[in-house]
């Protein structure tokens, strides 16, 4: 999808700022050096700002002007955010916090899963975990497929927070699965480890979908500290996922 020229406005300033061009503290450039940079009108520039204000990224006000705020204001929950993270290049902190927080939030969810699913889930659940088996076996996108495997735990706890929790969490749980996807055979040793999660959850153990989802992030984070061990920055991550190619 071709973005506006809001939208691409929007997406060039904040690349720069996830990119730190403008430090924690600066000023942006004034609006008319903005408007002949990226081509467009004062109209255009000012609703970007509002819309990276809206984010938590930029802050406004008299005798103040425009100045970038610390990232533990950035709403790392908007799916923009995270994009231009992953565009500017992923920190071992910032993947850190996402290992922390899949940690704090999948086992609770998924033993609820397991004492609340319904058939539906469950058939949400095999189509998620047959896609990626096909990609394993076949080639093919194996993240899209992995994403909605967690995702449909989540649903699964038909817990209302959860469940739009789960829609927040969707763009740091991509990233999360492209780099994990990026160690060989990764994917392909993961697949037994979403099984046995699946497996609990149709026989409503919660207890044992729990350990067995706590195997299987486990693994995912011992893949990713291994990503961080042997590189001094993790790659970029770009927009469209990592697609396995045939066995």
């Amino acid at each position: 999808m071709v973005k506006n020229i809001h939208g691409h406005t929007l997406d060039k300033l904040g690349q720069a700022i996830l990119a730190g061009r403008y430090e924690v503290g600066a000023s942006l450039p004034p609006e008319p050096v903005l408007c002949e940079e990226f081509g467009v009108s004062r109209t255009v520039v000012r609703e970007a700002i509002k819309s990276l204000v809206a984010k938590g990224l930029l802050v406004t006000g008299p005798k103040l002007g425009t100045r970038v705020l610390p990232d533990e204001h950035w709403n790392w929950f908007d799916p923009e955010v995270i994009a231009w993270q992953a565009q500017a290049g992923l920190s071992s902190e910032f993947v850190r916090d996402l290992q922390e927080l899949r940690l704090v939030v999948e086992p609770a969810a998924v033993r609820m899963a397991a004492v609340k699913a319904t058939p539906q889930d469950i058939l949400r659940l095999e189509h998620a975990y047959s896609g990626m088996k096909a990609a394993v076996e076949d080639g093919g996108d194996y993240v899209t497929h992995d994403l909605r495997f967690h995702q449909g735990l989540l649903q699964a706890s038909h817990n209302r927070m959860l469940m739009q929790m789960g829609r927040a969490l969707s763009a740091l749980l991509r990233m999360s699965f492209e780099i994990s996807t990026r160690i060989m055979n990764g994917p392909r040793d993961s697949l037994p480890l979403h099984r046995a999660v699946l497996d609990a959850v149709i026989a409503h153990a919660p207890v044992k979908a729990e350990r067995a989802l706590m195997v299987l992030i486990t693994a995912a984070n011992d893949d990713i500290d291994h990503v961080l061990s042997t590189r001094r920055r993790l790659p970029r991550v770009a927009g469209a996922p990592t697609h396995l190619v045939k066995a």
